[in-house]
């Protein structure tokens, strides 16, 4: 993979991508082999706001809230449960932008869909043992705007340089995570986590 400027794509949410960005970097800190985990994204000038305490502790004040999201990492998902079931049953209070995504995948060679299983279990383990697989990390998110940006890395090019960036890089989860903004039950909280307890571990 070539070396590659993330933001030279950006057409979008330029809030929304330095977001995804700033998960990005946070997460590679983390390392590899690590659970999908969920970020609430609100708006910091309302974060420092509401919440001056805890934007104080953030490290932000007024002059750097002006159009920009903050990612709140939510507690860690159960490693047993698919990043996609969590999706499909939470939503989030009125007072988050948006959310974002970060989730490993196994990412096969063209053709080699052709000789996957049917079988889910199956198919995983034809993936794991495939000698041409690539392992990349997917950091996606979206607003409720409407704006998404997604930021991808492989391991095998495991450098902030060759980061890849662009609007539209998943779509099918992109998707869900637009699902998770519909609206949702009142009251909205002042912390922001999704409704549904069982979305965390």
């Amino acid at each position: 993979m070539s070396d590659h400027d993330p933001l030279a794509d950006l057409d979008g949410d330029p809030a929304l991508a330095a977001a995804v960005l700033e998960i990005e970097a946070h997460s590679a800190e983390g390392g590899w082999d690590r659970p999908a985990q969920l970020y609430a994204l609100v708006d910091t000038a309302e974060l420092v706001a509401r919440e001056p305490a805890l934007a104080s502790l953030m490290g932000l004040d007024d002059s750097s809230a002006a159009g920009s999201l903050t990612p709140v990492e939510q507690d860690t998902l159960a490693p047993d449960r698919p990043l996609e079931q969590v999706l499909e049953q939470i939503t989030w209070p009125d007072g988050v932008a948006g959310c974002a995504a970060v989730v490993e995948r196994l990412v096969l060679p063209p053709g080699a869909d052709e000789s996957l299983p049917e079988d889910p279990s199956a198919a995983q383990e034809f993936a794991r043992e495939h000698p041409d697989r690539q392992e990349v990390r997917i950091v996606a998110g979206v607003t409720r705007a409407g704006a998404s940006y997604c930021a991808l890395r492989l391991r095998a090019h495991d450098d902030a340089a060759s980061v890849v960036g662009g609007t539209d890089l998943v779509p099918a989860l992109l998707q869900l995570l637009r699902d998770t903004l519909d609206d949702g039950p009142e009251p909205t909280p002042d912390t922001p986590h999704p409704h549904q307890e069982d979305a965390r571990e």
